[in-house]
């Protein structure tokens, strides 16, 4: 246990170095004015004693679970352009010092995750369905939604089995394989059930304004949404994700009403359509 624990953290390891130098990704803002748009994300106090320190200890190890479940892709390239995407993205939030971290997995399922503490990860089955950088800072803005709005912490405070152990301070007092057990267990339950529908639903909201103020078109996230929806129920791709989140047309039938035409002077923003693509045919000749 130990032995897999090491070579995972190894792992996050290397993508946090890939996501040191944010300022070496260049983005053309367009003149976008980030104080007209609404503030969408606010700060946050500590939940139910859980310390920032211990939410990252517990994310970790909950992105070691994801991770032992399905490596990332090699291709460190594109580990590094995800990396410094979804960086530049957080650093528009009201937490932009956590230790934010991003990786392709080596999945053909159509999905993503994120755990608490700032680790975010996409398949590369839904890297392959988007069509631009637009859509891909829409989906890893809504993931850095569900970090920023404590939506897992919550879920996991929520779980009977955080209840007895005492909470997490209690659980990372123990021997680390005891840590590594409970997050595991954390994790599984987490991400075959899925968070409550109204966090999903609030994170796309949120999503939307934060790819936003990143400089992006903000119906990159509503577009990905569309070809998900496009995707037939029997695909086996996209099992997992509909049933662990709403419908993609509910989702965009409440994103609609939530932005009716308040982002509409943002349309037209940033996509990146060729840098995008040129990552997406490097993924999809190298399977």
């Amino acid at each position: 246990m130990k032995l897999i624990r090491t070579l995972v953290v190894s792992l996050l390891s290397a993508l946090l170095i890939c996501s040191a130098n944010v300022h070496a990704f260049s983005l053309d803002l367009g003149g976008i004015d980030v104080g007209g748009i609404a503030k969408a994300i606010e700060g946050a106090s500590e939940l139910g004693g859980m310390s920032e320190e211990e939410e990252i200890i517990l994310g970790q190890e909950m992105a070691a679970g994801l991770l032992g479940a399905a490596g990332l892709v090699d291709d460190s390239e594109l580990q590094a352009y995800v990396n410094k995407l979804g960086l530049w993205i957080a650093m528009q939030t009201d937490r932009p010092n956590l230790p934010w971290t991003f990786g392709v997995l080596d999945d053909d399922d159509v999905n993503a995750f994120a755990t608490p503490g700032g680790y975010i990860f996409v398949t590369s089955g839904l890297f392959k369905i988007m069509r631009n950088e637009a859509e891909l800072a829409g989906v890893l803005a809504h993931e850095i939604s569900h970090v920023t709005a404590y939506h897992h912490v919550e879920a996991i405070q929520d779980q009977a089995a955080f209840k007895l152990a005492g909470g997490i301070a209690q659980v990372a007092s123990k021997d680390d394989d005891d840590l590594v057990e409970y997050a595991m267990n954390a994790t599984q339950e987490l991400y075959t059930k899925g968070l409550d529908k109204d966090d999903e639903y609030e994170a796309d909201r949120m999503g939307v304004v934060l790819a936003a103020r990143a400089g992006y078109d903000p119906f990159g996230l509503p577009a990905c949404l569309h070809t998900m929806d496009a995707i037939s129920a029997e695909d086996s791709r996209i099992a997992l994700l509909f049933k662990t989140h709403p419908l993609p047309a509910d989702r965009l039938e409440r994103l609609d009403v939530a932005m009716g035409e308040k982002l509409d002077d943002y349309s037209g923003h940033s996509t990146e359509q060729t840098r995008f693509q040129q990552f997406q045919s490097r993924l999809i000749a190298s399977n």
